[in-house]
């Protein structure tokens, strides 16, 4: 097991769900879009900062060599910032949570068999046994308890 990629991706998830309170409190006061505006400027900014002062390690001039949907990130970007502050404003940072993740482990695993990142990842009887098990975790998490 590679635990460095997995406390990276603990790191990132754990940063989500903060983002996503800190980002509905602001979507709160501003809306839902001009709070996604701002977060990808604050992003941008704090990004170009870091590329100024040599913190990239890669090469602009590669990515025209990249396939053409592999720039939907941006979009998707848009699309993730807008959907967790409307969905943690609405029904709170557990239970957003609770279904983006749901949503991601189910999309991982079509994207891992299809290979999308260029490494086919077989999908063999413990992980549909693990994915199985986190689906009755998620009806348990957000079923109604009143």
């Amino acid at each position: 097991m590679k635990i460095v990629p997995l406390l990276i991706a603990a790191l990132a998830g754990a940063s989500m769900a903060v983002q996503g309170a800190f980002n509905a409190v602001l979507g709160k006061k501003a809306g839902s879009f001009e709070a996604s505006f701002i977060v990808h400027v604050i992003g941008a900014v704090l990004l170009g900062g870091l590329l100024a002062f040599g913190m990239g390690q890669g090469d602009y001039r590669k990515a025209a060599e990249a396939p053409w949907w592999s720039f939907l990130g941006g979009p998707l970007s848009v699309l993730i910032i807008w959907g967790v502050l409307t969905s943690v404003g609405q029904i709170g940072v557990s239970s957003a949570n609770t279904a983006i993740v749901a949503a991601q482990i189910v999309t991982a695993i079509i994207l891992d068999c299809l290979g999308v990142t260029g490494e086919k990842v077989s999908i063999g009887w413990m992980k549909v046994v693990g994915a199985v098990l986190f689906i009755f975790g998620v009806y348990f998490l957000l079923r109604d308890n009143s």
